[in-house]
């Protein structure tokens, strides 16, 4: 079976639908999908609730960072919080998931999804952070065997 790797770096709303979008198609053509979440993809798969952090830099961080697949910013045309509202009624009118609505469907597709530890970590998150139904939380050396393994790569 053919693997197929994407990194979801991007806490943009519309960098993290077409990560789901490739990762549910991939799925779907009966490809092995991991998905790697790391820096502000991490907020994806965040529960929507302020995270404390263990130091002032990450309690501010944490404060400003809004957690939550449903709350992502769009990578251009943010317009305050205006772009995203906009986007997902577009979205509802062509049919298209919403960020959560890919979340369950990847898990019923069988996809992988990982969470980065050492981002985490520095950040101030721990695992109860994190919404119900994750495959793992790892490092970059586990998530690097699977590349190594894999025919498709991806960083988004």
């Amino acid at each position: 079976m053919e693997k197929f790797n994407i990194v979801v770096f991007s806490g943009d709303m519309d960098k993290v639908l077409a990560a789901f979008i490739l990762a549910t198609t991939a799925a779907s053509m009966n490809m092995e999908v991991n998905m790697f979440f790391t820096f502000w993809g991490l907020n994806v798969l965040r529960k929507k609730k302020f995270t404390s952090g263990k130091n002032i830099l990450q309690k501010l961080m944490n404060w400003l960072n809004k957690s939550g697949a449903s709350r992502l910013p769009l990578s251009k045309f943010n317009m305050l919080g205006a772009g995203p509202a906009m986007m997902k009624i577009m979205m509802k009118q062509a049919k298209v998931p919403s960020i959560e609505e890919f979340l369950q469907l990847a898990k019923g597709l069988g996809i992988k999804m990982v969470a980065c530890t050492t981002t985490f970590s520095f950040m101030g998150f721990t695992e109860k952070d994190f919404i119900d139904g994750l495959d793992s939380f790892a490092g970059a050396a586990t998530f690097l065997q699977l590349v190594r393994e894999g025919k498709i790569s991806y960083f988004i």
